[in-house]
């Protein structure tokens, strides 16, 4: 079966149907927390309804439209994960871990409210995503299903874990490209991962269904965060919307510090070419998981 054309235009096109229905609905989350102090909830709105590529909740929608369901059922989980995500770039950004002052062209939460501020608001987001899957995903076993993925995925042993080994002293001049694809199938790739499985749980996908969510995933994560040290090394801060040059600067291990610029495209784009292989069990449905894997090679931000 051939593979969908795609480009970062179709990309786009999906984008502008469902990224409207996701900020609403994060919108209406934020709106509907009563009783949160007026800065906790200035510093979550600022945070979560950021200007963004919403990549992860998209993947959601678009994973459960694969597996043959309509995208409104996993809504829920898909603002779950942006707020994990949220909370995490909140938290990523403190002095204390990566210290960065721009985040999506603006300041970074620390630094338009406080540090006190955004660890908070960061703590909040974390909290809501699980109490959005709880509350608002059915039946409630595959409300629970969903809590414990989003659990692994964001917990010690991935999310977490792999920043920790990111931020840990040595890791550059002692790692290799095994140390360096396991910290980010940790730290990148398990979210993109627990993003479509999310989408595939909704769905009630079957097994088929699910390892090729999963095999495209592992593919996908690792090419994000490949494209993503080639931005730090080839576009400028207005074009990203980030300070770029900062893992040269702080002797991080990347992959064109490690491969070089070359051997990193070549290494993403047989990365998105095997992204793309993995979701021949679900066409005709995976035209969006498609764009957003051609997408990923294309992207300056």
């Amino acid at each position: 079966m051939p593979m969908v054309e795609t480009s970062s235009v179709a990309f786009a096109e999906y984008a502008g149907q469902l990224r409207p229905q996701v900020d609403a609905a994060l919108r209406a989350r934020v709106d509907l927390a009563d009783g949160c102090p007026t800065t906790l909830r200035e510093a979550i709105a600022y945070s979560l309804l950021a200007p963004g590529k919403r990549l992860r909740p998209m993947l959601v929608l678009m994973a459960a439209e694969a597996c043959g369901a309509s995208a409104e059922a996993a809504l829920p989980a898909a603002c779950a994960v942006e707020m994990v995500h949220a909370y995490s770039l909140i938290h990523d950004d403190l002095p204390a871990m990566d210290d960065d002052d721009v985040r999506r062209g603006r300041p970074t939460c620390h630094k338009a409210f406080d540090e006190a501020t955004a660890i908070l608001a960061g703590d909040a987001l974390l909290t809501m995503a699980f109490e959005t899957l709880a509350k608002e995903v059915r039946p409630p076993e595959v409300a629970a299903r969903c809590c414990a993925a989003l659990a692994e995925a964001a917990g010690p042993c991935n999310m977490v874990g792999g920043q920790a080994d990111d931020v840990a002293d040595g890791v550059a001049t002692d790692g290799d490209l095994r140390t360096l694809e396991s910290i980010h199938r940790r730290k990148t790739g398990a979210m993109i991962r627990v993003s479509l499985r999310l989408g595939g749980l909704t769905a009630g996908a079957d097994a088929q269904e699910m390892a090729a969510l999963e095999a495209y995933g592992r593919r996908l994560g690792l090419a994000f965060q490949i494209t993503d040290d080639l931005l730090d090394v080839r576009s400028d801060e207005a074009t990203a919307g980030k300070r770029v040059g900062k893992d040269a600067q702080r002797g991080k291990l990347t992959f064109p510090g490690l491969l070089g610029i070359d051997q990193s495209v070549q290494r993403a784009e047989q990365l998105i070419l095997e992204a793309r292989e993995a979701l021949r069990p679900l066409h005709p449905h995976a035209a969006g998981l498609e764009a957003i894997a051609r997408f990923v090679l294309e992207r300056n931000r």
